[in-house]
C-alpha cells in the first residue's frame, strides 16, 4: 500500500496569475521542513501538494507533525493511494482504515471526483464503496448525518486517495512570499506572538533582541534563544540579532528625565532595528504592542516611538487583549518560556512614573543630551548573531 501526505492549499488558490510563485515557495518550505526525515517527492497539482515517500526509511509520522506547522497549508491528511478503479478504492479503504472502523460506531463515505473522466459520479462511488464497507464491518452503522468516521475518497489525476478526517493546518501564506521584516523580540509573552502572526502572513523574519548585561543575565538571553527556537517551527531557521543595549541605557540614566526612559529606549530600539532592517533588505519592523496595555503603548507613546524612523511598523496585536494574546502563546508553545522569571532590558530600567503622553518637544530636548548616531553605531558594531534552527 502506497501511503502519501496530502496538503490542501489555503489563500494560495486565490492568487490568479501569481499562483505559481506562491506554490513554488510553499513547496520549497515543505522540502526544507522535511530535511532529515527521509527522501520525499514533493509536487503540486489541483490545489494540493503531494508529499510522497521515496524510501522505506522516510519517517511519515514525524513528517506529518512537521507539516502541521507550515504556513500556507489549510489542512493535511495521511492517505493511501491506489488505482482509479472502484474495487481497488473500496479494498484500499477497507485495509487502510480497518483500525478506524473497529473504533467507530458509525461511518459515511464522501467522494471528491477531481478527475471527471472517472466513469462514476461522486455519489455513485460513495454509495458503492459505502455498501461494501458496511458488509466488511457490519458492527459499524451507516450514518450520513453524524458519523463517528468519515471515509474520504479523492479521485485525482494521478491516482485515487483514501483517508480519514483531515487535520487542520497552520493556514496563512507561505513564509517568504510577502518580503522580510525585523521583529523586536523581548523575553515577554507578546513579541513571540506578534512574530508568529506576521510570519503567518508570509513574511520572513529577522528577530532582534536588546540585551543589557550585566543588568540582565545570560539566562535572560538563553530564554530569548529558546523562544526563537520555538518560533522556527513556524518561521524556519532564524538569525537572531542580539544588540548590546547597556551603554545606551546608562547614558540615558545619566542625562535624561526618568519619566521618559521607556519612550527614549524604544526610540533607540526602533532606530537600531531600522538600520538592521535596511542592511538585510527588510521592508518593515514588527512589534508586539497592544493599544493601551502599558504606558508605552498609548497612541501618543506609539507615535513618539516610531517618529525617528521611516520604515512602516507592523503591530499585529494592536487590537487584542491579553487573554487573546496568551491563548495564541499557549497554542504556539511559547507561553511557558515567556513567563520564566528572567528580566529583559525594558523591565530593568522601568521608570516609577512613566510618561503616557510624551510631548515631542520634551522628547527632542531629552535626546539632545545624547550622542544618538554614536550610540546607535556602537550598538550595531557590537551585535551578536545567533543562528537558530
Amino acid at each position: 500500500m502506497n501511503e502519501i501526505i496530502l496538503l490542501k492549499l489555503g489563500e494560495v488558490v486565490l492568487k490568479g496569475q501569481n499562483r505559481p510563485f506562491f506554490e513554488k515557495r510553499l513547496i520549497a518550505n515543505v522540502r526544507r521542513r522535511l530535511a532529515g526525515l527521509g527522501k520525499f517527492n514533493v509536487y503540486c497539482a489541483q490545489s494540493t501538494v503531494y508529499v510522497e515517500p521515496e524510501e522505506a526509511a522516510a519517517d511519515m509520522a514525524r513528517a506529518f507533525a512537521a507539516l502541521e506547522t507550515v504556513f500556507g497549508v489549510v489542512s493535511l491528511s495521511r492517505a493511501a493511494a491506489c488505482e482509479k478503479d472502484k474495487d481497488a478504492i473500496w479494498k484500499t479503504a477497507r485495509d487502510y482504515l480497518a483500525g478506524d472502523f473497529k473504533a467507530a460506531h458509525s461511518f459515511k463515505v464522501e467522494t471528491k471526483r477531481a478527475d471527471k473522466r472517472f466513469p462514476m459520479t461522486s455519489i455513485q462511488l460513495s454509495q458503492y464503496v459505502g455498501g461494501l464497507l458496511h458488509e466488511a464491518f457490519p458492527d459499524t452503522a451507516v450514518d450520513v448525518h453524524n458519523p463517528a468516521l468519515t471515509v474520504h475518497i479523492e479521485v485525482r489525476d494521478f491516482a485515487a486517495y483514501v483517508h480519514g478526517a483531515p487535520v487542520q493546518g497552520a493556514g496563512g501564506m507561505p513564509v517568504g512570499v510577502n518580503g522580510r521584516a525585523v521583529s523586536l523580540l523581548s523575553g515577554g509573552i507578546d513579541s513571540p506572538v506578534s512574530t508568529y502572526m506576521i510570519a503567518k502572513r508570509g513574511v520572513s523574519i529577522i528577530p532582534v533582541h536588546f540585551f543589557s548585561f550585566p543588568y540582565t543575565s545570560e539566562l535572560a538571553k538563553e530564554k530569548v534563544v529558546a523562544l526563537t527556537k520555538k518560533l522556527t517551527k513556524y518561521c524556519g531557521s532564524l538569525n537572531l540579532e542580539v544588540v548590546p543595549f547597556t551603554r545606551i541605557q546608562e547614558e540615558m540614566r545619566k542625562s535624561c528625565p526618568e519619566a521618559l526612559f521607556t519612550i527614549l529606549m524604544r526610540r533607540f530600539m526602533m532606530r537600531i532595528a531600522e538600520e538592521i532592517a535596511i542592511q538585510n533588505g527588510c521592508g518593515a519592523l514588527v512589534t508586539g504592542e497592544s493599544l493601551g496595555q502599558v504606558a508605552s503603548q498609548t497612541m501618543e507613546a506609539m507615535a513618539s516611538t516610531e517618529e525617528p524612523i521611516r520604515l512602516p511598523v507592523l503591530r499585529p496585536l494592536v487590537g487584542m487583549d491579553k487573554e487573546e494574546i496568551v491563548a495564541i502563546a499557549r497554542k504556539i508553545d511559547t507561553f511557558e518560556t515567556s513567563i520564566l522569571p528572567y528580566e529583559d532590558c525594558c523591565t530593568v530600567f522601568t521608570p516609577r512614573h512613566p510618561s503616557t503622553k510624551p510631548k515631542p518637544d520634551k522628547v527632542h530636548l531629552a535626546e539632545a543630551a545624547l550622542d544618538i548616531p554614536g550610540l546607535v553605531q556602537d550598538a550595531l558594531n557590537g551585535i551578536e548573531q545567533i543562528r537558530v534552527s
